[in-house]
Parts: C-alpha cells; structure tokens; sequence
C-alpha cells in the first residue's frame, strides 16, 4: 500500500511540475514574450505567431475575404478580356488559356464559362462607338478592383495613407502589362524546362522526377507571386525577409488548396445533384474566398514578422499613465529639437526606438499626436510629393518657441474644449483650482527651452 501511494504521489508531482511548466511556457508566448528584449530566431517566431493569431481574432478577415470575393467576381471576366486582348497582340492565347486551367484545375467550367464570356465582351468593344466606352469600362473594373485590393491590404498594415493619383495610375497600369506578360513568360519557361529536360534525359524512370521538378517551380512561382504582392501592394515599405517567409507560407497554402479542390472533385457529384449545372458556381465562390483569406492571411504574417517591435511592451504601452506619457513626450521632443540645432540629419519614427529604445508604438503615438499639435511637420526628400508614416520629422516653428510652458500647454489644450454647455457655471471650482495649478507651468523652471535640458 505505501508503494502504491508513493508511486501516485510521484506520478501527481510528475503531472504538477508538467502542467506548471506548461502554463508558465503559456504565459510567456501569450503575454511575456514581449518583455522579452533578446532578438533571437526562436523569440521573434513567438512574437510573430502570437501577434499574427491575436490580429487575426480582433480583425474580420473573413468579411475582407468575402468583399474581396464580390469584387473579384464582378471583375473577372473585363480582367480576362484585358489579359486576353494583350495575350492576342502577341499571337499567345492558346497559351494563356493552358495556363489559367493549369494554374485552376478546379475551375475547369467556370473558366471555359468565363472564357466565352470574354469572347463576347472582346468582340463588342471592338465594333463602333462601344470601342472608347467598352476600354474605359474594362479599365475601369479592374483599377476598381485593384484599388479595393490595395485599400484591403493598407488596411491590415495600418496604413491610413493611399498612394497618390499619378501613383495609382502608374502602378496599376504597370500591372495590368507586365501580369500577362509573366504569366506567358512562366508558362513558356515551365514547357522549355520539360522539353529540354525529356530531349536531355529521354528515359522512362525520369518522367516523375521530371513531373516533381514541375511542380516545384509551380510553388516556386506561387512563392515568388505572393511575396511580390506583399512587397508591392501596400503603401508601405515591406522589406523581402519578411515578405518571402510570408509568401512561402501564402503560395504553399494556395497549392495545397488546390491540390485539395483538384482531388475533392468526387464529391462535386452532390452539388450536381442540389444545383445541378450550376454547381461550378459554390464551388468557385468557396474557393475564391478561401483564396482570399489565404491571401490576406498572408499578408498579416509580413505585417506581423515587419513590425513585432512596435508591439513590445505593449500591455504596459496601453496603460501608459498621462505623467509617465508627458515624460516621454518631451523626452521625444527634446531628441528631436536637439538634432534640428546641430544641424543633424532628421529622425524617424525608427530611428528615435532604435537609438533610446523606447517602444516604437508609443513612439509613433506620440510623434503623430505632436504633428497634430502643430509641434512637428513631416518632410518628403527632394522631388517627392508623397506623405508617408516612414517619413522623417522636424521642428514646425523656430526652437526659440519650444519652452516647457509652452510645449505642456499646447499639448493639454489640442482638442475640442469647452464643448458642455454651462459646465463652468456648474463646476466653478474645480475650473479655478485646474487652472491655477497649470499656471504654475509659467514659472522661470517653465521657460527654459527643451533644448537647454
């Protein structure tokens, strides 16, 4: 009996050391992890996954994907009709048409569907006056298209600056050239590599390796595409270490979807039997919104992998006492002033984190509230016009005006004021004592400049 007991003692102590150890590695990837400073691969995987898997639950990613999904839709077939109509200048449309049933295997009916529907809007525009009206219309789709992708993506970025118009039209334009471009130029590559390879070595047995080395410059290019959209589409500069990681992730997963729809095709014989010859139109829908989520999915790993510095100290960030912000305010300020009056090259946002570390959140936080105030201005190099977060700031006035008075007061009065009606009246006092004790700020100690501290 007492071996008996000592055994259960052990294996309970055995389950408590387990379970604490677990909870403890739990509290650490959960929260703990980003009061870890150590720049380490294996810290930065933890920092990524858990900021990727914690904006994907606050963030509707799924109604992105259907919107995406609706838009998608409508601009398919003008897509097509663009693609098609540059594909025949060059004498290849056969060859773009093995390549889209090469690249969806499971849209075999709603791409010969589509494909008729491009022969018909292509010979509409090209007679009488529907020519100009029918380009601009297609044109019109897919920049529509393009632009909502682009927002999409801003979106999952934090962006809140678009491109410019002239931007816009230039980097659009380049896309809808250079896409069918590439994909004649992949499909030929892939069909000169079989060719070459099966002259080369004309052996039975090297057939599958053949077929296997296909297939990898199938995921390949599906890597390459999406690293090229996460680096491309958003308004921001995505660095390619973590656009390709993403990307692998995103083309893997794209591959392994169709892999999926390609050997799911027996089970198409129920949706036959519910929607009869409409049953190609679920199925394309479900697998275009998957594609999408994919797709965003992806672009939320680049954003996480980029930025998991700006969420360091993030608990302690989001609780930041108004005192303890009024510090760094200044602090910040004062960096800045300094640099501006030695005749220094301008900060960032990075560089100020980078250099003092201070949380790059709270640091963008508080340079974009002093560029609200009127404290500070952005400034674009030399024969640029476009206003960007990444961009360098600067004093907006003179640093003969930067006292601590004048500074602390202009932070605590930016914003709507005196909005309630009668609360003066209501509340005498207590306006009396909070003005008497900001009115100390005005003492000899709050005109000294930030630039003498």
């Amino acid at each position: 009996m007492k071996s008996e007991q000592k055994f259960t003692e052990k294996i309970a102590a055995r389950y408590r050391s387990i379970y604490a150890r677990v909870m403890d590695l739990w509290a650490y990837c959960s929260e703990g992890v980003w009061e870890d400073h150590r720049t380490t691969l294996k810290v930065n995987i933890i920092k990524t996954i858990n900021l990727t898997v914690k904006t994907f639950l606050s963030t509707d990613l799924q109604s992105k994907a259907c919107a995406m999904t609706y838009r998608t839709l409508l601009a398919i077939v003008p897509a097509l009709a663009l693609v098609f109509a540059i594909g025949r200048g060059f004498g290849f449309q056969n060859l773009l048409q093995t390549q889209l049933f090469h690249y969806f295997p499971s849209q075999q009916k709603a791409l010969e569907m589509a494909f008729s529907f491009v022969d018909s809007c292509l010979a509409q525009a090209s007679e009488g006056i529907f020519v100009g009206v029918g380009l601009v219309f297609l044109l019109w789709t897919i920049v529509s298209l393009l632009d909502s992708v682009e927002e999409t993506f801003n979106e999952v970025w934090g962006v809140t600056i678009d491109r410019s118009i002239f931007r816009k039209a230039t980097d659009y334009l380049a896309i809808c050239i250079i896409l069918p471009v590439l994909m004649i130029c992949s499909g030929g590559l892939q069909i000169f590599m079989s060719n070459t390879i099966q002259r080369l070595l004309p052996f039975e047995f090297v057939t599958p390796f053949i077929e296997f080395l296909l297939d990898c410059v199938s995921f390949l290019f599906a890597w390459l595409f999406f690293t090229g959209a996460y680096m491309l589409i958003p308004n921001a500069k995505v660095k390619f270490k973590n656009a390709f990681p993403a990307g692998a992730i995103a083309g893997t997963a794209f591959q392994v979807l169709q892999w999926l729809f390609v050997s799911g095709q027996l089970y198409v014989s129920k949706y036959n039997a519910i929607y009869g010859s409409f049953s190609f139109l679920p199925l394309m829908l479900i697998w275009m919104q998957l594609s999408w989520l994919i797709t965003l999915a992806g672009a939320l790993i680049c954003c996480s992998a980029q930025n998991i510095s700006l969420f360091s100290f993030n608990k302690q960030t989001q609780n930041i006492s108004e005192n303890y912000r009024r510090k760094v305010s200044m602090a910040v300020l004062s960096i800045i002033l300094k640099k501006f009056a030695a005749g220094e090259p301008p900060l960032t946002v990075s560089d100020i984190s980078n250099r003092y570390n201070i949380p790059s959140r709270l640091t963008a936080n508080i340079i974009d509230r002093l560029l609200k105030c009127g404290l500070l201005v952005r400034i674009a190099p030399q024969g640029e016009n476009e206003i960007s977060d990444e961009l360098p700031v600067q004093p907006a006035l003179s640093i003969d005006h930067y006292t601590m008075s004048y500074v602390i007061d202009t932070l605590r009065n930016h914003g709507e004021d005196n909005f309630i009606p009668g609360f003066d009246k209501e509340f005498p006092e207590v306006v009396r004592v909070c003005d008497e004790i900001y009115r100390h700020i005005s003492t000899a100690e709050g005109k000294t400049l930030l630039t003498d501290i």
